[in-house]
């Protein structure tokens, strides 16, 4: 059964329509890559995942079930703007996640922090835009979910810390789970893609492995995003 399932899923704001009657499944123990120019509709998609939106029409489910508490329990989000409150230091935050959810590893987060050489002990107000991301991120990779829904996790980071980033994501996954990379850095994460999704104006135009992609085109696959594209 695969982890996501979307069928006719269509969600407009008043006269835009931001997706369009999309049919998607997302199988078990995989990392997707959900890629498509600004405004493409990713981040709509991942909120109706997570339960921040409601299909206007369609539906979406999670394990077989709708977005909701049951589902909170199987999804771990990383949103594409920080929500922690910038008087939290990051121990706090940590202790925070751990009593919030039952599948978070503080031992994980622990070595996490000192691996990005972030001191538990600031404050998110002191840190960089890069830091409290790469904290948001430790957060998210630190519980043992069933699906990582992930929007533009390397975005707001230095180049630098991007090949740790994306190391954190595959490295801190359970064998059954799949991870959802919502991003239009493509060359930066095509090393780490099992499957695409291309995604434009609300609709998918392309799903497939990329292995067939390199197979089938003969390209890469930030080499097929912009032909598509034409970016």
């Amino acid at each position: 059964m695969p982890i996501l399932r979307a069928k006719g899923l269509t969600k407009k704001f008043g006269n835009l329509t931001a997706l369009s009657n999309l049919d998607l499944e997302i199988p078990r123990g995989r990392i997707i890559g959900l890629l498509g120019p600004n405004g493409s509709g990713k981040s709509t998609f991942i909120k109706l995942a997570t339960g921040l939106l409601v299909p206007t029409s369609g539906e979406i489910t999670i394990g077989g079930a709708a977005p909701g508490i049951e589902t909170k329990a199987m999804v771990s989000y990383l949103p594409e703007r920080t929500y922690l409150n910038d008087w939290m230091r990051a121990e706090d935050m940590i202790a925070f996640f751990g009593d919030f959810y039952e599948d978070f590893n503080r031992i994980k987060a622990d070595n996490m922090l000192r691996d990005l050489n972030i001191n538990p002990g600031d404050r998110l107000k002191t840190m960089s835009k890069g830091t409290k991301e790469k904290v948001q991120l430790v957060l998210v990779m630190s519980r043992d979910a069933e699906l990582y829904l992930l929007d533009e996790p390397i975005a707001g980071v230095d180049p630098a810390a991007r090949d740790y980033i994306l190391n954190t994501i595959i490295t801190n996954y359970k064998e059954n789970a799949s991870v959802v990379i919502s991003t239009h850095l493509i060359a930066d994460i095509e090393q780490v893609l099992d499957d695409i999704i291309f995604i434009s104006q609300g609709e998918i135009k392309l799903t497939s492995t990329v292995d067939e992609i390199r197979e089938t085109h003969n390209k890469s696959v930030d080499g097929l995003f912009r032909e598509v594209f034409k970016c």
